[in-house]
């Protein structure tokens, strides 16, 4: 309110003040008028200005100006008289021209400023690379399992969670879908879970590419720009950027790695939970989300067996364990006795 009011005097005063000041006429009201209409919009649109982007700007110009002022006392120092002269027929328009790089430079690069801690600093000094920035993709955050990695330690430096990143976690935290939205949300609180954990830092980075349409594209991106890593759960992601040279760290292949070891012939508990697709077999899962086909399984949904591995399945999305009951095994056995007989 305070703010209009002052707007609104500018209004009333500026065409007086000209008026008495430039002609004493229509024309003087005019112009008054039109400076104070200049000068609200100029205070309107620096309001929506972030003020770091307008502290960048400044310092940006202002480094452009130094410059120029070195250049043209290198050209004097030069003792050449010809260019001399031409640099100083056009000397305002190199100051601008030099003035406007800087300033563009400045706040399309200052984000990158946000990784320029001392913490990175440190590293790189002992001879680390910027390896030791991470990059969370949107998968990896609504996953959630990232905050038991760091946790435990095994995850340390730096996740730099993109701006982009959060932002279609919003659109997606505001989507109509519920399942959607829930997983949205709970990343969220992921971000800010992980802000709280003092074994890693987090960042997040402002840099965007508006070339780029998809969230993958863009993240491969910058994980190229900053020589960073990606965390991910994401298969197609996991084999685009690695077919781009770019380290991937897939949380599903850890924990994949970290699963009970079974070998075929051994024994394993499990609980059949339902039928499978093909007859009389029954599916069961492991504490750790793994899927157990069991053969000769069906008459033992609802209950806790043990059961004599086959096989076992390894992809990047997850692991199946091939079984059979321990009566398939011993009606096998004695099938196999009566053929020796005969």
């Amino acid at each position: 309110m305070i703010l209009w009011t002052i707007r609104i005097l500018v209004l009333a005063a500026s065409p007086i003040i000209s008026y008495y000041t430039i002609s004493g006429s229509v024309r003087g009201i005019l112009i008054g008028f039109a400076v104070a209409l200049l000068i609200i919009g100029i205070e309107l649109a620096i309001s929506l200005i972030p003020l770091d982007t307008i502290v960048a700007a400044v310092l940006g110009a202002m480094l452009g100006l130094i410059g120029a002022k070195l250049l043209d006392y290198m050209v004097y120092l030069m003792n050449n008289q010809h260019i001399y002269e031409w640099m100083k027929q056009y000397s305002i328009l190199i100051k601008v021209v030099l003035a406007y790089l800087g300033l563009v430079l400045a706040v399309t690069k200052k984000s990158e400023l946000d990784l320029l801690d001392q913490d990175i600093l440190k590293k790189r000094k002992k001879g680390t690379r910027s390896n030791d920035v991470v990059i969370l993709d949107t998968s990896a955050i609504i996953d959630g399992r990232v905050t038991d990695i760091v946790q435990t330690k095994f995850l340390s430096g730096t996740l730099v969670t993109p701006r982009f990143v959060l932002r279609e976690l919003q659109g997606l935290a505001d989507s109509s879908d519920a399942h959607k939205r829930n997983r949205a949300r709970r990343g969220l609180d992921v971000v800010a879970q992980l802000q709280k954990e003092e074994s890693v830092s987090v960042k997040i980075f402002d840099k965007d590419y508006p070339n780029l349409n998809e969230v993958d594209a863009k993240i491969l991106q910058l994980s190229k720009d900053l020589d960073a890593k990606i965390l991910t759960t994401d298969f197609n992601l996991n084999k685009v950027a690695s077919l781009h040279g770019v380290t991937v760290l897939n949380i599903n292949d850890l924990s994949n790695s970290l699963k009970p070891v079974y070998l075929p012939g051994e024994k394993m508990p499990v609980f059949v939970v339902k039928d499978g697709k093909e007859h009389n077999q029954g599916i069961g899962y492991l504490d750790d989300g793994t899927m157990v086909v069991v053969e000769d399984g069906r008459k033992a949904v609802g209950k806790r067996i043990e059961v004599i591995v086959n096989s076992i399945l390894q992809t990047s999305s997850g692991r199946m364990i091939f079984t059979h009951t321990l009566d398939g095994q011993q009606i096998k056995e004695g099938r196999e006795s009566r053929e020796g007989k005969y």
